[in-house]
């Protein structure tokens, strides 16, 4: 890419949208295109023709999807798999019509089997059933990977899939009915820690910024009280120690990559990098041509709350709510196929946590 290309970011106001755009403009990219949703509705066929002709862009980022973590992936199925199939079919499409030059569409690991091997290769594709509570989202992006590699193959275009684990970092969702576990673990520790301290005015800020079920902090303290209880944050009967409900055993190991890190190594992988990089030359049968990115590496739910409290600063305790489904047991990505291509993550967890919290403190500061 040369500094003057002109890029489209799709989903540039989300966790990862929005980092692709810090890194670009970092690395001197500055004929950016982004629209927001009102702006411009990616499930509207006609709407995103449009856009294209209109636009013709060099490149394309397509970060845009319907995300959410395990209660809202098995609530909102139908949302899922619909919204995320219209969105990528649409922009994939419209990149062919308009001879795009290349294009970066970006997934999940959630695409692998429930008890796929660990670590999971990119091979591991379609070896067996899926994770219940996510299916329809992870066969969206799963026909999102198809996609690029039919175009490629049919119509000789340049596009590339790269399949994200979890990811956390500035603009993430802290929505604790659709967040994912990392920062809802962080706001319910952040407010947690307040309810310990009886410091009301870090929780009205907190839910000022964030109302949770349509109770802000200019909500009764009882309501206050009620909706923090039902999100799992309570005092412990007969004793003044606040205690933070976690979804699950605590025993799923889970994977998490900086989302900075992440934009990092999808501008490297659309700038250095060509679908042809993607698999062996001498195949007959292309598939799998997808890119794990990641650390490497994980740490057991439990263990990621200990190391945010310590983080935090919070006293109070977990407690386990086994009822609740754990989902897979072990994630962790294979990235050896990324680091051949010549990419590594630089930020640690805790590194990053601490970069995380206080982008959420500050961000609740800025709203006042």
């Amino acid at each position: 890419m040369n500094k003057n290309a002109k890029i489209y970011v799709a989903g540039h106001r989300g966790l990862v949208g929005s980092a692709i755009i810090k890194n670009l403009k970092n690395k001197g990219y500055q004929n950016l295109i982004v629209r927001t949703h009102s702006q411009l509705d990616l499930t509207d066929s006609t709407k995103v023709s449009a856009f294209f002709k209109e636009e013709q862009p060099d490149y394309v980022f397509l970060a845009a999807a319907k995300v959410g973590g395990i209660i809202a992936n098995n609530k909102y199925r139908a949302d899922f798999i619909y919204e995320n199939l219209m969105i990528q079919n649409n922009v994939i499409h419209q990149a062919y019509v308009h001879k795009v030059k290349k294009l970066l569409f970006l997934g999940s690991t959630c695409i692998y089997p429930k008890n796929c091997p660990q670590p999971m290769k990119e091979e591991y594709l379609l070896t067996d059933t899926l994770e219940y509570t996510n299916e329809p989202y992870a066969i969206a992006k799963i026909a999102g990977i198809k996609l690029c590699e039919s175009y490629n193959l049919q119509y000789g275009t340049n596009f590339i899939s790269v399949m994200p684990t979890n990811l956390y970092g500035p603009n993430d969702n802290f929505d604790l009915e659709k967040s994912h576990v990392l920062p809802a673990l962080i706001r319910k520790i952040h407010l947690g820690k307040a309810l310990q301290e009886n410091n009301w005015e870090v929780i009205r800020t907190d839910l000022n910024h964030l109302p949770i079920e349509r109770v802000d902090g200019n909500s009764s303290k009882n309501n206050i009280l009620e909706v923090l209880e039902k999100y799992g944050l309570s005092r412990k009967k007969g004793e003044d120690i606040v205690q933070v409900e976690i979804w699950g055993s605590g025993k799923p190991m889970r994977e998490f990559l900086w989302s900075e890190d992440m934009a990092d190594a999808c501008t490297y992988i659309m700038a250095e990098r060509d679908f042809s990089d993607t698999h062996a030359k001498e195949e007959k049968e292309i598939r799998n041509t997808h890119i794990n990115i990641g650390t490497g590496t994980d740490i057991k739910i439990s263990d990621l709350a200990t190391l945010i409290k310590k983080v935090v600063d919070f006293n109070g305790i977990f407690v386990y709510n086994k009822n609740n489904p754990d989902g897979t047991m072990k994630k962790l990505t294979d990235v050896s196929k990324l680091k051949k291509l010549g990419w590594s993550h630089k930020v640690v967890l805790e590194e990053g946590i601490k970069k995380m919290y206080n982008w959420y403190s500050l961000s609740q500061k800025d709203s006042l």
